[in-house]
């Protein structure tokens, strides 16, 4: 009876490649926070890092093609008070970006197209809800303006950031610590891992653990877990040794792993990234130096090891392009951005092919920037897979969107508590109340400011001259 030897597949030759010099990001200062996210995020516009910050948190927003030596005195986005821990793109719209912080507060920042002047310090708005800090953000995969936030309170809040307002709090699922928090495809469910060791299957909007299983990995260090295309969960942990370890669960049966596999006793964190269209799980490990990338199929051992791509330094944190944002021209299926403790990487994984035609294989329709639903229509039950984009013709990204926030008012709601504090005409909520005289009143004041400090402007320049005449 023949055996085949060689299992059969079309990226059992994917291989990875650093870019050239020229196309890193040089003299960027990597946060040092000791916390496991990727400190790194990107979209096919930019590169987001989150960096080193006196008096507060930052991170620093790059277009992607700004490579080379970053300029010391680029702009920062700063805001927050105390370290950014984990920042998030939104996947349907590429210019605006959430950040989570120490401080307990999440902030939306709308990150414009050209290279602003100085610092932007202003976000769209300030999400408050968590008492402790903020360490986890997802974006909803199919609703528009649906954020996930995860803090060292133990609570999961669903914002919908049109409104500012909270969707959903789900506040007594976990008794400690949450390590990671990943939806569905849809976005019907979450997995989360916690300290307590149990890998959770909840449904957000029912607010109840549909499944769950006890010490999925038996190490005490911290554990991911990410929905597969066929809706199984792979999960990165430790076994009661320290070695590192993966594994693959049927959510409908939690008593037995599909696969289970050690692999190493490096004691860095595995974050798995995972490509649906390609079904490939790429793991990087921080601190270390290697990217091992395996390929989850229907067919025994169900997770098959690939390949690793290994370089001479250890990785700091790192971001995962969407599918979108690639040359298809060149058969590349995933590009990673490796951060450096001064530098960021781009690494390409490539399918060597022959033939320059688009390859149909390798590029299925992928999801794209249009939201599938209205976060009310979420809310209120409704499911829908993403809406799909060929990359046939490259992906050609959307006209810039303003994300606008319609806060409801709350404060006219609510009796004023205290003193109340003077409100200029630049910062009164804007009420049902006003009449067209108050209305026409405070533009009548704002022009009056805007022509005094115009004044203000002329006076200084004169005064610059007359000092640059005189040194003269």
């Amino acid at each position: 009876m023949s055996r085949r030897v060689v299992r059969q597949s079309k990226f059992r030759h994917v291989f990875g490649q650093a870019a050239k010099a020229d196309q890193a990001y040089e003299d960027i200062r990597v946060s040092k926070v000791t916390w496991d996210s990727s400190f790194c995020a990107v979209n096919p516009k930019f590169l987001a890092i989150i960096v080193e910050a006196g008096g507060g948190g930052a991170f620093i927003v790059l277009p992607l093609a700004k490579t080379g030596r970053v300029d010391k005195n680029f702009p920062l986005v700063t805001g927050h008070t105390a370290p950014v821990l984990d920042i998030d793109w939104c996947p349907h719209n590429d210019n605006v970006i959430a950040s989570a912080s120490d401080d307990t507060t999440v902030m939306v920042w709308q990150i414009p197209d050209y290279t602003p002047m100085r610092n932007i310090t202003e976000p769209i708005i300030t999400l408050e809800g968590h008492s402790k800090r903020v360490g986890i953000l997802s974006w909803h995969p199919t609703a528009r303006n649906v954020l996930l936030s995860a803090g060292g309170d133990n609570v999961i809040i669903i914002w919908n950031v049109g409104t500012g307002e909270v969707l959903l709090s789900l506040d007594d699922m976990h008794p400690d610590v949450i390590h990671s928090v990943c939806w569905n495809s849809n976005g019907s469910l979450l997995a989360t891992t916690c300290k307590d060791k149990t890998l959770r299957i909840i449904d957000p909007r029912k607010g109840q653990v549909v499944a769950e299983r006890f010490a999925a990995h038996e190490g005490m260090r911290p554990m991911r877990a990410v929905f597969t295309r066929q809706g199984h969960i792979f999960t990165t942990g430790f076994t009661r040794m320290s070695q590192r370890e993966l594994g693959l669960w049927d959510p409908n049966n939690f008593e037995e792993p599909v696969a289970l596999q050690e692999m190493d006793t490096s004691n860095g964190v595995l974050l798995p990234f995972y490509d649906p269209d390609s079904s490939i799980v790429y793991l990087c490990g921080k601190g270390d130096s290697s990217i091992r990338y395996f390929e989850i199929t229907d067919e025994p051992p169900f997770v098959h090891y690939l390949n690793t791509f290994s370089s001479k330094e250890p990785q700091r944190g790192m971001g995962f392009m969407p599918k979108r944002g690639l040359d298809v021209s060149k058969c590349e299926i995933a590009r990673f951005y490796k951060l450096h403790e001064r530098k960021c990487e781009p690494i390409i994984m490539t399918v060597p092919r022959k033939s320059d035609l688009f390859q149909d294989d390798l590029y299925p329709d992928t999801p794209g920037p249009e939201p599938a639903l209205e976060a009310d229509e979420w809310l209120a039950g409704q499911d829908a897979e993403p809406v799909l984009i060929s990359l046939r013709d490259g992906y050609v990204p959307p006209k810039h969107r303003e994300l606008r926030v319609t806060k409801r008012n709350i404060l006219d709601a609510r009796p004023p508590s205290g003193p109340r504090r003077s409100q200029s005409a630049s910062d009164a909520p804007l009420s049902q109340q006003h009449t067209l005289e108050t209305l026409l009143e405070e533009i009548k004041a704002l022009r009056e400011r805007v022509q005094a400090q115009e004044q203000r402007i002329t006076a200084l320049e004169n005064m610059l001259c007359e000092l640059v005449d005189g040194t003269d």
